[in-house]
């Protein structure tokens, strides 16, 4: 099961954050290897998020970007995505950021959208929404990362 990214995933494995989502973090990465789309929106926002907050200057923030790309597939936004993106704000009442990654996430075929910040559970064309921090664990994580294939 390919299994789509939010920003926040990111930032915590990075070492953002308090010690059980930043632990939480890594282990859900290293469970989900293999299997991991990064829509390129989030790219962008782990840019914006560590230069406002992280005092790395841009050079170092690009290189810890190219350290994080290659754990999964990155994949774009097309303009017919944006406009799918754009509807799906509009008829969900969504953050349009927010829908840009989702649209990404079931363009590259996942079933799951890890977010912290996105409403747990929300389903969508096929796209559950997962909070990866939420206790008990998600079934659907569950089984993700006890499959390990």
């Amino acid at each position: 099961m390919k299994v789509g990214f939010d920003t926040n995933i990111l930032i915590y494995a990075e070492g953002y954050g308090d010690s059980r989502r930043i632990a939480l973090a890594k282990q859900t990465i290293a469970g989900l290897l293999g299997r991991i789309v990064l829509p390129g929106q989030v790219l962008g926002e782990f840019y914006n998020v560590l230069a406002r907050k992280s005092g790395l200057d841009r050079f170092e923030i690009m290189r810890r970007i190219e350290v994080w790309r290659p754990i999964g597939t990155v994949v774009g936004t097309t303009p017919s995505s944006m406009l799918r993106a754009l509807q799906l704000a509009t008829d969900h009442r969504l953050q349009i950021w927010d829908a840009v990654v989702m649209v990404a996430a079931v363009e590259a075929g996942c079933l799951m959208l890890l977010s912290e910040d996105m409403q747990d559970g929300f389903l969508w064309n096929g796209l559950t929404i997962v909070n990866p921090f939420a206790t008990p664990a998600h079934p659907l994580l569950s089984a993700a990362l006890a499959a390990r294939t």
